[in-house]
């Protein structure tokens, strides 16, 4: 108990003493069990989960740091795991977190049904989507407006005389994936152009496939004029492939990236801030964790962070 007491600083325990402590505690190199100590105190792990889809994007990498930003502040620290677009990965993700009573996660989902997290609510751990909104599940979550920025990047190439842009995409069967194509559906629908299938793409999930992509459709008889990229990895790609070719077509893409403002050509961006998204997110967390009730019993949150359009290297 006095070694206890030491260690918080606690004043009935005389200097002298305080010290002796430590220097034992260094000569030994002894390091306090906090999940122990928590368990006996009743006090929570300090400790949340975040499943993201795919490390190698940076975005996840920002969204991580406004995650872990939030957390700290609480005095929590972030465990990270990444389900690789793999949904039975993201189970088992969550499954582990869970049984490790992690005080709350946030997920990045990889589908579109979200039943499988119910499990983790159902044991008293709270868990907030991010780029999501939940589906079979009552959750709050925190969303990009995918929508409007992809409307309006297509939008302002059909006002720059664009007739035929082409798409790539993201997988359908995720929210980000279905509203960017929607959004990109919509402008054209709105200026009077019909959707040409053959160039649109949609099953990209890295750089070198989103260049494959771009070189395919520039390759047919009557190319596109324009190419709307619907994430940073496929906006990489489709640079690669227009560079290659030395074309001189128009080139928009949702999501911001570090050098976009270097590239050798002009690019239009559909910009946010990813950090922000991650700190809204484990803000919901942390207030479901510092004010639990059942989540049957209070109103799901929605907060959706508004994107702007941004051009680079035009005179």
């Amino acid at each position: 108990m006095t070694v206890s007491r030491a260690l918080r600083d606690d004043p009935r325990v005389s200097p002298e003493k305080k010290a002796r402590v430590r220097t034992a505690v260094k000569a030994l190199g002894y390091s306090r069990n906090e999940a122990a100590r928590n368990l006996r105190l009743g006090r929570s792990g300090g400790l949340v989960g975040l499943v993201v889809t795919n490390l190698a994007n940076p975005f996840y990498s920002q969204l991580a740091l406004g995650v872990e930003a939030v957390a700290s502040e609480h005095g929590m620290r972030v465990i990270l795991g990444n389900s690789g677009e793999d949904v039975a990965r993201e189970r088992q993700l969550v499954h582990d977190f869970a049984s490790r009573r992690l005080d709350g996660i946030v997920v990045v989902p990889v589908g579109s049904n979200h039943r499988h997290l119910n499990a983790a609510q159902q044991t008293g751990i709270p868990v907030v989507l991010a780029a999501s909104p939940p589906v079979k599940l009552l959750a709050d979550a925190v969303m990009l407006d995918d929508f409007g920025g992809s409307w309006e990047a297509t939008h302002h190439l059909i006002e720059a005389g664009h007739r035929k842009i082409a798409f790539l995409g993201l997988q359908p069967s995720t929210w980000t994936g279905s509203e960017r194509f929607r959004g990109y559906c919509a402008a054209l629908e709105e200026a009077g152009i019909p959707l040409d299938e053959r160039i649109v793409s949609r099953q990209q999930r890295d750089v070198a496939t989103a260049e494959r992509a771009t070189l395919e459709m520039l390759d047919q008889e009557d190319p596109p004029t324009a190419v709307f990229a619907a994430n940073n990895r496929n906006t990489i790609g489709a640079y690669r492939a227009i560079r290659g070719r030395r074309s001189n077509i128009a080139l928009a893409g949702f999501d911001d990236f570090e050098l976009a403002d270097m590239l050798a050509l002009p690019l239009m961006v559909v910009k946010y801030d990813p950090g922000e998204l991650g700190r809204r997110a484990a803000e919901l967390l942390c207030d479901r964790i510092t004010n639990p009730q059942p989540q049957a019993e209070s109103a799901a949150r929605r907060i959706v962070i508004p994107t702007k359009l941004v051009e680079y290297g035009l005179q």
